[in-house]
C-alpha cells in the first residue's frame, strides 16, 4: 500500500511542475479575464506561469491587461499569442510583432493582432493601415477599457 502512495504522490509531484502549454480547447475554454469563451483562433492567448499554472485568454489585449492587474508577478511565466497567419498555432509573444488596425478586430475590441515576424505584420500593415508595435510598447498601448464581466 506503502509504494501505491508514493507513486500517486511522485505522479502528482511530477505533473505538477509540467510548465508546458497545454492546448486551447476553442469553444469550452473561457477567458481567465474577461470570462468570455475562446472562440477565435487568430487572436486568443495563453500564459504559463512558473509554476505551471495555466492561464488562457480569448484576447492578447485580455493577456495584457491580466499582466498590468499582477504587475510583476508573471515576469518570468511563458507567454504565447496566437499567429494570425497561422489560425491555432501559438507564438512567443515577446518574438511577435503586433499590428493594430480598426481594420482589423480583435475579441474584446483593441483591435490587436499578433504576426510572427516584422515582415508579416508590416505585409498586413499595407492592406489594412494601422501601426506596429512589439510585446513591450502593448502595456503602454492597450487601455484598460475592457469590462472583466460581460
Amino acid at each position: 500500500m506503502n509504494k501505491y502512495i508514493v507513486l500517486a504522490f511522485f505522479f502528482v509531484a511530477i505533473t505538477a511542475c509540467d510548465k508546458s502549454a497545454k492546448p486551447i480547447n476553442y469553444g469550452e475554454d473561457q477567458c481567465d479575464f474577461c470570462s468570455m469563451g475562446i472562440v477565435q483562433k487568430t487572436h486568443a492567448a495563453q500564459m504559463v506561469t512558473e509554476k505551471g499554472k495555466q492561464h488562457k485568454f480569448d484576447a492578447i489585449e485580455c493577456m495584457v491587461n491580466f499582466i498590468k492587474d499582477e504587475s510583476g508577478k508573471f515576469d518570468n511565466a511563458t507567454l504565447l499569442v496566437a499567429n494570425y497567419n497561422q489560425p491555432g498555432e501559438m507564438i512567443p509573444a515577446e518574438n511577435a510583432s503586433y499590428l493594430i488596425s480598426g481594420n482589423l478586430p480583435s475579441p474584446m475590441g483593441a483591435y490587436l493582432t499578433a504576426f510572427a515576424s516584422l515582415s508579416d505584420a508590416e505585409a498586413a500593415q499595407e492592406k489594412l493601415e494601422g501601426k506596429i508595435y512589439q510585446w513591450d510598447d502593448l502595456e503602454k498601448v492597450i487601455k484598460k477599457d475592457i469590462h472583466k464581466t460581460h
